[in-house]
């Protein structure tokens, strides 16, 4: 991950952007730059990915203009060959330094044509006017407000744009913003046919775009590793990526050191795969000593959230520390499109189809935010296969009536999808979804539920309760992923 920021007021304050922008260093340990575009600042806090050479520091500049993003654009080869025949020419080897070139020649509607996972902001020297933009899903974090004069300003996190806006709103996933004015580009859960294909095709559709969803994502001119949970959507990512990769792909799995459900499948996949497998175990010492820490990165108390990003924030801490490995896969957004345990009980075909797709829509806000701040904090950066845009608006377009669970198990049609062809045991494929904040062994929620702090005490929560609106009256946190809810590391290698 990268951390960006824009601030399009001639009258911005240097210092303070870069003060803004070094909240979230860890996004970017590996450079740092603001510049002044004439007519506002842009900043950018780097963790090198693609074209690892100091000519890929951005932020990138062409006659005039300025472009910040952080993103992968997947296949950016065949477009920037197509832009060295239009007569540009490019200094590094970054995915990025593609944007401006593209933006030059086909204006907004570049956005539309990016397979990508992005947040960006451009200034068009030209004009003076600032675009700003991000990913159809919201994979890439990107938030924006108003200063007191109505200028905009636009940041990766949050906690940027804290002092320089009084209120800080999440940018639309697959929207544009030109001068003040929003405009959607795409709409991944829009559907305008729906495919009635048959359960065979299907499957086999399902399974050549979750795979060319993983090939893709492992180009990198940095190290790649896996999280393996040893659930169905992690395992297949790693189980693609193993049959792609010409050495054993890294992967790593957390758990507590007693009853971790997930450490034993873990165990079970890599084997099976062949993959060079790390176990981290946390304790209850280190999830007591963490809490604060992982509730200021997410920026939220609630309870879902918390528990389901304690190990994976664990786990990619100890990754972060233990090796050189800058690229993370996950199995995060399958859910979203095939199905939580609770859509196997949808009423009807039209309220599991609705249902995804307010799933989908909201996924910026929930699990995919959560993954971002765990992996990021870590100076580290996330790919999700799932979130393929080819794959996930080919699942939004299937008739939902097939996506119900009328087959007993549920994500039958991925499950069926790699049946039979040898990629993960059945235990694995066919294994029941857990809950990550269960699987990781003896309910390390519970240590947390039976740590009073000090400074919290009965009569003190008795009288804010009067004062307090209950949760379902109030507006909900944009980190919360409750909606949807139903420094002792050790380390082992195999």
């Amino acid at each position: 991950m990268c951390s960006i920021i824009t601030y399009c007021s001639k009258t911005a304050d240097p210092v303070k952007i870069q003060e803004s922008l070094d909240r979230t260093a860890s996004r970017g340990p590996d450079d740092s730059k603001v510049i002044d575009t004439g007519c506002g600042l842009m900043g950018f806090r780097r963790l090198s990915i693609m074209g690892l050479t100091p000519s890929g520091m951005q932020p990138f500049e062409l006659d005039g203009s300025f472009v910040v993003c952080n993103g992968e654009i997947y296949g950016f080869e065949a477009l920037r060959e197509e832009l060295k025949k239009k007569g540009y020419s490019f200094k590094s080897d970054s995915d990025c330094e593609i944007i401006l070139p593209l933006y030059f020649e086909y204006g907004t509607d570049m956005f539309a044509m990016l397979d990508a996972e992005f947040a960006c902001v451009i200034y068009d020297g030209r004009t003076g006017e600032f675009t700003a933009a991000r990913d159809p899903i919201g994979i890439r974090p990107l938030y924006y407000g108003y200063d007191a004069e109505g200028n905009m300003v636009f940041a990766s996190e949050a906690k940027n744009l804290v002092g320089l806006t009084g209120r800080i709103m999440p940018f639309p996933p697959g929207h544009y913003c030109k001068n003040g004015e929003f405009v959607q580009y795409r709409d991944v859960t829009a559907v305008k046919d729906v495919c009635r294909d048959d359960l065979d095709t299907v499957c086999a559709s399902i399974r050549e775009k979750l795979t060319e969803g993983v090939k893709k994502r492992l180009v990198s001119d940095a190290k790649v590793g896996f999280l393996l949970s040893g659930g169905l959507d992690s395992s297949l990512v790693c189980a693609i990526a193993a049959r792609e990769s010409k050495e054993p792909i890294k992967t790593f799995a957390i758990g507590m050191s007693e009853d971790a459900i997930d450490l034993k499948y873990a165990r079970q996949a890599a084997d099976f795969i062949g993959a060079d497998h790390t176990e981290v175990y946390m304790t209850p010492e280190e999830v007591i000593a963490t809490l604060d820490e992982l509730i200021a990165l997410l920026g939220t108390y609630d309870i879902t959230t918390i528990r389901a990003s304690m190990g994976m924030y664990l786990v990619c801490k100890a990754i972060h520390e233990h090796t050189d490995i800058r690229v993370i896969l996950t199995g995060e957004i399958s859910d979203e499109l095939f199905g939580y345990k609770y859509t196997d009980f949808a009423p009807s075909a039209e309220a599991f189809q609705k249902e995804a797709e307010k799933r989908i829509r909201e996924i910026h806000m929930y699990d995919v935010l959560r993954a971002d701040r765990c992996i990021s904090v870590n100076s580290l950066e996330a790919r999700v296969p799932f979130g393929d845009l080819d794959l996930a608006e080919y699942v939004m377009s299937l008739d939902p009536e097939m996506k119900l669970n009328r087959y007993g198990k549920g994500k039958y049609l991925l499950r069926r999808a790699f049946e039979g062809l040898n990629m993960l045991p059945d235990s694995i494929l066919w294994r029941e979804k857990a809950a990550f904040s269960d699987a990781v062994g003896t309910p390390w929620w519970t240590i947390l539920r039976n740590t009073q702090s000090p400074a919290i005490q009965t009569k003190n929560l008795r009288s804010c309760a009067g004062n307090t609106a209950t949760r379902s009256l109030s507006p909900r946190n944009p980190f919360s992923t409750g909606k949807f809810s139903k420094n002792t590391i050790r380390v082992s290698r195999r």
